[in-house]
């Protein structure tokens, strides 16, 4: 997972505008409409809005913003939207992956190849790289829930297959299938958790050099910022000199 989390923890160092923030509400807000409108729009019976919102509470995402996303797809409102999985290499061969959800599939394909390119970098047919990440569950808590002894031993218990445990907090792997039933489990010990979610977790990540992993950022950056990008992941490590540099 070190390329996506490193690139969240530069990005959330950085801190957001307030224009970047809008953005983000957004985002979480069309992930919770379509989560609502694909089965019931109770969290308790639906695993995937359940996810939406714990997405949208760690951002700070206001309850009547959530509640006006979850209304519209009760409504029938809102755009229809397709979900769709980019894959390409970015600068220094890395491999990423990039989640969308459009309502225009010819303009965000267009954008998305025009990012790769004016980067050095190539996008490539679906299931060019997905086959060297592995696609699995993800549940976050912070730092002060629990050591990470404790978590460890509960996330076993759970079910989870890995933890890693740091500063940031704790992450919790599992098979995707197994999502819902082991964040439930460690919910009831830790409470919310600040996000449950499947993802793309790469199987062996790749140390790029400086300059390439500036160039690789300024693309990834490039990519969130497009509204119909939900979702970027990579296999890449970034050197402790670069991840301080870009964090400033």
């Amino acid at each position: 997972m070190a390329g996506h989390s490193q690139f969240k923890n530069i990005m959330h160092r950085k801190g957001r505008v307030d224009a970047v923030r809008s953005k983000v509400f957004s985002k979480l807000a069309r992930e919770v409409t379509v989560a609502a409108k694909m089965g019931m729009p109770d969290p308790a019976m639906n695993p995937r809005l359940r996810s939406a919102i714990l997405a949208a509470r760690a951002e700070n995402m206001p309850k009547d913003n959530i509640q006006r996303a979850i209304n519209k797809a009760v409504g029938g409102e809102g755009d229809n939207y397709d979900e769709i999985r980019y894959e390409g290499y970015g600068p220094g061969g890395v491999a990423l992956i990039i989640e969308a959800m459009t309502d225009n599939r010819n303009r965000t394909a267009s954008d998305i190849r025009s990012y790769f390119t004016k980067s050095g970098g190539n996008l490539a047919e679906t299931g060019a790289v997905s086959f060297m990440f592995d696609h699995v569950g993800l549940v976050e808590f912070g730092p002060d829930v629990a050591d990470a002894d404790t978590m460890l031993e509960a996330a076993i218990d759970a079910g989870a297959d890995d933890v890693v445990s740091s500063e940031d907090g704790h992450e919790i792997y599992c098979a995707n299938d197994a999502l819902n039933e082991v964040s439930k489990a460690l919910e009831e010990k830790f409470g919310d958790p600040k996000a449950s979610k499947l993802v793309w977790k790469p199987q062996t990540p790749l140390l790029v050099d400086d300059e390439a992993g500036e160039k690789l950022m300024r693309l990834m950056e490039t990519l969130e910022e497009h509204d119909d990008v939900q979702n970027v992941y990579g296999n890449f490590e970034l050197s402790d000199a670069l991840m301080k540099k870009m964090s400033e």
